[in-house]
Parts: C-alpha cells; sequence; structure tokens
C-alpha cells in the first residue's frame, strides 16, 4: 500500500486541520491505520489509531478530546479532525498502515503548525 498525507499547514492556536491520508495499491479496510507526529529535535510519538474493522479506536493523551480519527472506505482514505489546536501541536505528522505487528508504511507526512 502507498500513502499520501495532506492537509497541513499554519494556523492559529484554538483553530482546527483535518489531515488526509489517501491510501493506494490496497484498501484501508486492511489494515490498522494510525497518525503519528514528530516534533523539530524530537523522537516520532503515536497520535491516533483506527482498527481494520473501523470500530475501535484510541488516542494519545494529549490529544484525546480534541482529536478524531476516521477513515471512509469508498475513498480509500484516513482522516485526522484536530480541533482546539496547541502550539505543541506544531509536527511534522505522518499516516502509517500496520498489517501484523509493525507499521510498515508510511506516509511522506505533513507539516502542521499552530502559531500562538
Amino acid at each position: 500500500v502507498q500513502l499520501q498525507a495532506s492537509g497541513g499547514g499554519l494556523v492559529q492556536a484554538g483553530g482546527s486541520l483535518r489531515l488526509s491520508c489517501a491510501a493506494s495499491g490496497r484498501t484501508v479496510d486492511s489494515y490498522d491505520m494510525a497518525w503519528f507526529r514528530q516534533a523539530p529535535g524530537k523522537e516520532r510519538d503515536f497520535v491516533a489509531t483506527i482498527n481494520k474493522y473501523g470500530d475501535d479506536t484510541y488516542y494519545t493523551d494529549s490529544v484525546k478530546g480534541r482529536f478524531t480519527i476516521s477513515r471512509d472506505s469508498a475513498k480509500n482514505t484516513v482522516y485526522l479532525q484536530m480541533n482546539s489546536l496547541k502550539p505543541e501541536d506544531t509536527a511534522v505528522y505522518y499516516c502509517a498502515a500496520r498489517d501484523q505487528v509493525n507499521y510498515d508504511y508510511w506516509g511522506q507526512g505533513t507539516q502542521v503548525t499552530v502559531s500562538s
């Protein structure tokens, strides 16, 4: 599967963005899908995941209640709706797909910058 992330940009604190991860080659229903992020000088961290059945989601504590992961099987796309953005959400966001144990498939990343 190939993944293409988009939707990043510059937004003021308190604003919203929706990231998209378009899949090709195989359907998103075949994988657990996730979003990760990497801030400057820091390691890549998990943000959110949705399972292959689309009926279970999980979030890192810092984004619970603000971010929502979802998918549209007809468009073969996974989304990350980000509300109430904070400067500490600034990072490059990556989508990833997991077939068995590891996230083996990664998109190219999209920059999210939140100004204070």
